[in-house]
């Protein structure tokens, strides 16, 4: 799958998408892809404040649990409650219906752009 020029990506395998005032959040297919069946999402509150680089949800997949980072400081604005009944989404739409969560930035954690992103996952 290619990746998307206008999207910011984290080394931890986020992407953020701007949209306006706030960006929505995901995770990439690469992540997506090495958890395998993703059955459990864990995702931030909404009105939630959370911190570029710590964690702040959970991925659970029939292989492991791992945790998800924020990709930057600011508050959770909404949620995808889509995913949090239908995690399977993530693995199938990662780009599209499969996002986590929106959020109004602060400040912005360290961020790729689509072609060291595919330089740090040789893709």
């Amino acid at each position: 799958m290619s990746l998307p020029t206008d999207l910011k990506y984290t080394e931890e395998h986020e992407w953020l998408a701007e949209r306006g005032e706030v960006v929505r959040v995901g995770v990439t297919p690469y992540a997506a892809n090495a958890l395998g069946d993703i059955v459990y999402v864990d995702l931030p509150q909404e009105g939630q404040e959370i911190t570029a680089g710590e964690a702040c949800g959970e991925l659970e997949s029939t292989k492991s649990v791992s945790d998800l980072y924020a990709p930057a400081s600011g508050e959770v604005t909404a949620v995808n409650q889509a995913v949090v009944d239908a995690p399977e989404q993530i693995n199938a739409d990662p780009f599209g219906d499969g996002w986590l969560f929106e959020m109004r930035v602060s400040e912005y954690g360290s961020l790729l752009d689509s072609g060291q992103y595919a330089e740090l996952t040789g893709e």
